[in-house]
């Protein structure tokens, strides 16, 4: 049983505080700590109108709408837009009753939330792991940060014993948008306690734009609407929901850059002698004892990158933008000892 609920969660993207541990400006650094798209689509033209009102319903069924294309929700019940993933962790434990196992390690927010809620959470490396006592069970897939996958065959079966105990599946799908075949998108709506949460900024690069939507069935949903209360996205967000999840072919040009930037970082890496342990689209993890001493080394020229207290082997590096960032890496990993 895990503990500790006071203790802050730590995250990637803290840009701030490697300044004023390393110095410089943050234009000056090259932040490889977060597992967002460094190159954000170009945003679409929002109407004055739009910034003007608070969201009405068009507006969000629009968007809902164009997020169950997108993410093939077929069953109806469209998917909730919410403030980020972030905000739907924040509620889970206001939806769910019971004790809790998270597939681990993963995400830290899940247990640092559920305890917060006074709830008990055992973090377990297998799926096995989950005992008849657990009410509510929590799958990142990809994983975050080793990019482990889980069939959607294995998942619903979860599910299905979960619901014959009335428990849930969370099942986060931040890291999926170029894994379709993984998605349980699909099921949500008509699998009884199965929630999906989905990103909207990661893969768009766009995370400051703070969406997500969730895929849950009606009941489900409503509760968490009511929960967020009236307006909780912004008519701006909604209305880029709108437009990019509807446009095949930016969401096409997006994979094809993705999968170029990935494929580049794979090369510095290998370049460099690092051995990558894992990995989803957006990041890779390199396992190697000296994670620490490569984080500062990098820190020293600029070069953020993100590792982990509880895995002192590991270093996470998010995507370069384009090849003088790859060749900057690259410069910066060859003067390890």
């Amino acid at each position: 049983m895990s503990s500790g609920c006071n203790r802050q969660v730590e995250h990637g993207g803290g840009l701030t505080a490697a300044c004023e541990s390393f110095g410089g400006e943050p234009q000056e650094w090259l932040d490889l700590s977060t597992g967002i798209n460094p190159n954000p689509v170009t945003m679409p033209a929002i109407s004055n109108t739009v910034w003007q009102r608070l969201p009405d319903t068009r507006l969000v069924d629009c968007a809902r709408c164009a997020a169950a294309n997108h993410y093939r929700v077929t069953d109806g019940v469209l998917p909730l837009p919410v403030a980020g993933v972030q905000n739907a962790i924040q509620l889970l434990p206001q939806i769910t009753d019971g004790p809790v196992a998270v597939l681990g390690p993963t995400y830290d927010e899940y247990r640092y939330r559920f305890e917060l809620a006074g709830r008990p959470v055992d973090v377990i490396p297998e799926l096995s792991g989950v005992k008849p006592a657990h009410r509510v069970v929590v799958v990142v897939n990809p994983n975050n940060p080793d990019g482990r996958t889980h069939a959607p065959e294995i998942l619903l079966r979860l599910a299905g014993e979960l619901a014959s105990r009335d428990g849930t599946l969370v099942v986060d799908e931040a890291f999926a948008d170029m894994r379709p075949e993984l998605s349980l998108a699909g099921y949500a709506g008509r699998q009884p306690g199965l929630v999906v949460l989905r990103s909207f900024g990661k893969f768009f690069g766009l995370a400051g734009l703070r969406l997500g939507f969730v895929m849950a069935d009606g009941p489900t949903l409503d509760k968490l609407d009511r929960l967020q209360g009236p307006w909780a996205v912004s008519g701006p967000a909604l209305e880029v929901a709108r437009v990019l999840l509807n446009q095949a072919d930016i969401v096409r040009s997006v994979s094809r850059q993705i999968i170029g930037r990935r494929q580049a970082l794979e090369t510095v890496l290998e370049q460099a002698g690092l051995s990558v342990l894992g990995g989803a689209d957006l990041f890779l993890l390199v396992d190697d004892a000296r994670a620490k001493a490569i984080h500062e080394l990098l820190c020293k020229q600029h070069i953020l990158t993100r590792i982990f207290q509880n895995r002192p082997n590991w270093i996470r590096f998010g995507l370069c933008a384009d090849r003088e960032s790859d060749q900057r890496l690259g410069h910066a990993l060859a003067q390890i000892d």
